[in-house]
């Protein structure tokens, strides 16, 4: 019994280290940082995108289509050098996006999510959204791992690393 105790506390103590939670945080912020740049440098593509969802009025394409990347390349460039509100944002975006993806999905719309831009390599195999439904939500999962390790560094309940 004392042994699997030891190699629970073991594996808090590595889970809950900073390493893996700069690691987490470093993915998320390059997945983030790829998204917002592919899509910034062929906005007039991912506004066609957007207006297959048909969610707003067509004027608010054009800003949209430049405004999302750009708030995804602040967000990951402030995840990276871990800057306050950066994470929040972060989840913010993903439930926003987990909220359209889950909204095509139940159109029964067959077309490409927008994730990573035009000629998304996702987009051209799966002509679908559930399957960046799914990795949305796995980075989600980062992103709750993320406010975990935070809370329990702040509450003291993990040992500095």
């Amino acid at each position: 019994m004392y042994m699997v105790l030891g190699e629970s506390h073991l594996m808090e103590k590595i889970v809950f280290s900073i390493w893996p939670y700069r690691g987490v945080r470093m993915i998320l912020a390059l997945i983030f940082m790829w998204a917002g740049v592919v899509k910034i440098l062929d906005p007039d593509s991912f506004a066609i995108i957007l207006e297959a969802f048909d969610l707003f009025p067509y004027t608010w394409t054009m800003p949209i289509a430049v405004g999302l990347p750009v708030l995804e390349i602040l967000a990951a460039i402030g995840l990276l050098f871990d800057v306050r509100g950066s994470l929040t944002t972060v989840a913010g975006l993903l439930v926003l996006f987990l909220a359209v993806l889950g909204y095509g999905v139940w159109l029964g719309l067959d077309i490409d999510c927008g994730c990573f831009g035009p000629g998304d390599p996702e987009g051209e195999a799966y002509k679908g959204l559930r399957p960046a439904l799914y990795r949305d939500l796995i980075m989600l999962a980062g992103v709750a791992y993320l406010y975990v390790w935070r809370f329990r560094r702040s509450s003291g309940r993990s040992d500095r690393g």
